[in-house]
């Protein structure tokens, strides 16, 4: 609870909407100049056509030694790389995006506050790097080698270079999503919404939410499903573990001056 005694520290700090627009607009283009310089920086090198090579890894590995990924639509071999530019370029450049968005919110926090935010939005951009990883180095090849050993020796398979990209990039952003379960949890006890203690009694059902879920957002196999999954419980834990401890570190300001 706040002592009534110390004054509020954001009093008379309020702004204009207009000034909170324009706040808005100024943080958005150092937003996209953010990921314009790491779009120009990635077209140098790796390039767009590095980028495809690196991502197409785990299905080639899985394709007979001499076949490639073809381009069916008349514009792929030109979209299909420029998307994968832009999206490596937004992961690129992450931690200067969920920069931008605390710097806005900055302002309207108190200072035991700011000293929460920061650490959580550094964890979850590398829960949001590790949840990629784990997509690029792990679930892919593991995926493609179960799919692979369903297809009959008189298919050809030669996926077509844009559903693949389509496909990857939807595991992308399924398993960096996935992987904040551990900020979800922390925030939603650090702001009185739940407790620990119901988090721990809830573990059952979450188990069973987190397998719909994987069911719902990754193909029809056996292997992404398990990978999201899994992860999903592990992290469940981790945040309730998380919550446990950042509820031990209360400021001076949030503690009751009648304990």
């Amino acid at each position: 609870m706040s002592d009534p005694s110390k004054p509020d520290e954001l009093a008379g700090t309020e702004q204009p909407f207009v000034q909170h627009l324009m706040e808005l607009r100024d943080r958005l283009l150092y937003c996209m100049a953010g990921v314009a310089l790491c779009m120009i920086a990635l077209a140098v090198w790796p390039g767009p056509s590095g980028l495809i090579d690196l991502i197409a890894v785990p299905i080639r590995a899985h394709m007979p030694p001499d076949s490639r990924l073809i381009a069916v639509g008349v514009f792929s071999p030109f979209f299909v790389p420029l998307k994968v530019l832009m999206m490596a370029a937004i992961l690129l450049a992450l931690p200067w995006l969920m920069y931008q968005m605390w710097a806005f919110v900055a302002p309207g926090l108190y200072s035991h506050e700011k000293r929460f935010a920061f650490p959580l939005i550094v964890l979850g951009s590398l829960l949001a790097y590790t949840g990629i990883a784990f997509v690029q180095f792990f679930v892919l090849d593991k995926m493609f080698g179960f799919i692979q050993n369903f297809t009959p020796e008189s298919v050809a398979a030669t996926p077509d270079i844009a559903s693949y990209v389509e496909a990857i990039l939807s595991l992308y952003l399924a398993f960096g999503l996935a992987f904040q379960v551990p900020i979800v949890v922390i925030l939603l006890v650090r702001f009185g919404m739940v407790t620990i203690e119901k988090l721990k009694a809830f573990r059952g059902y979450f188990i069973v939410v987190a397998f719909v879920i994987a069911a719902i957002v990754t193909p029809p196999d056996v292997i992404s499903q398990l990978a999201l999954a899994i992860p999903m419980c592990i992290l469940y834990e981790v945040g309730i573990w998380g919550a446990r401890w950042f509820a031990k570190v209360k400021p001076p300001e949030e503690t009751d001056p009648q304990a």
